[in-house]
């Protein structure tokens, strides 16, 4: 009985490790969770300042009215839309490559090293950087293009290429891909090895094309992991802010077709003069609404497709 009461104690030592983490997540994530749903509901100016009433539903049905916000949402799945076709278009691409057992290259480290340096570079620095490369007076992007027509004999008319509303949604849709395609490649990458090399060689035996083998093998193979770029891509997207927010200028032309919903969100959660806390708690709660709504289809679709 002793043995079985000393047993019993040092199994129970476990939770002490584990205390932590639990007293950690539950202040610095559920914590925040649970008192955002509540301003939500009320309507709170400015958390924790000022008397508190109860609203019910008021702040959501407001949300809901607001055509900014949706205005916002829209700006956001444009830029997201472009920015996902090319991110993944180009993980798939080098993943085609990287994964023939044909071509095979050595020294893939050295190359996912590369693809994925842009991811860990700050949102900030990367803002500073292409601003300065696509300042249309002055940016190296705009001068090569100029050199280019001049080779040609032809008259080069500088782009505002973050001040027109034509061409700033794409810009940044383009910068975002390249931060992001390295981690979408790796992801993919990661899939494609833990295929069994001998559906590989097989179709290489049977003379199959790099596409039938991509086609036919590699992505019904990589299907979960597919689903799960998809969806925290399409997270990362509807929560889209740093770089709309850090290259566009309120006075540009651009501004409003570049404003997103977290940035609307942030205008009354944290911008001096406009801050209305309860308000944009309902829209953090209507865009997570959103992302669930459309992940769940995600997984619909890749489980019918199963």
């Amino acid at each position: 009985m002793k043995k079985k009461k000393g047993l019993r104690n040092y199994d129970n030592m476990g939770y002490l490790f584990v205390i932590p983490f639990v007293v950690v997540f539950l202040i610095f994530s559920v914590y925040p969770v649970v008192r955002t749903l509540y301003f939500s509901f009320t309507d709170a100016k400015i958390a924790g300042v000022g008397e508190t009433n109860w609203v019910w539903f008021e702040n959501y049905i407001r949300v809901f009215k607001d055509k900014f916000f949706w205005r916002g949402l829209g700006n956001t799945v444009r830029i997201w839309g472009v920015n996902i076709v090319l991110q993944l278009g180009l993980a798939f691409l080098l993943t085609i490559v990287f994964s023939d057992i044909k071509y095979k290259m050595k020294g893939l480290g050295i190359f996912r090293v590369i693809y994925y340096l842009p991811n860990l570079i700050a949102a900030t620095s990367i803002a500073f950087l292409f601003q300065t490369l696509l300042d249309w007076r002055y940016g190296t992007f705009n001068q090569l293009i100029a050199g280019i027509y001049r080779l040609f004999g032809a008259n080069y008319n500088p782009i505002n290429w973050l001040g027109e509303s034509a061409t700033a949604g794409p810009t940044i849709a383009v910068i975002s891909s390249w931060m992001w395609f390295g981690n979408s490649f790796i992801m993919l990458m990661a899939g494609v090895q833990g295929i069994s090399k001998d559906s590989f060689e097989a179709a290489a035996i049977d003379g199959a094309g790099r596409w039938t083998v991509f086609g036919k093998i590699t992505v019904p193979l990589l299907r979960p992991m597919l689903m799960y770029v998809a969806i925290t891509s399409l997270i990362g997207g509807l929560q889209m802010f740093d770089l709309p927010f850090l290259m566009a200028q309120p006075t540009s032309a651009s501004y409003d077709s570049v404003y997103t919903a977290v940035m609307y969100l942030y205008k009354f959660g944290f911008t001096t003069g406009t801050t209305q806390t309860g308000f944009a708690s309902a829209i953090a709660y209507v865009i997570f609404l959103i992302i669930l709504a459309v992940s769940l289809i995600q997984l619909k679709v890749f489980n019918k497709e199963d």
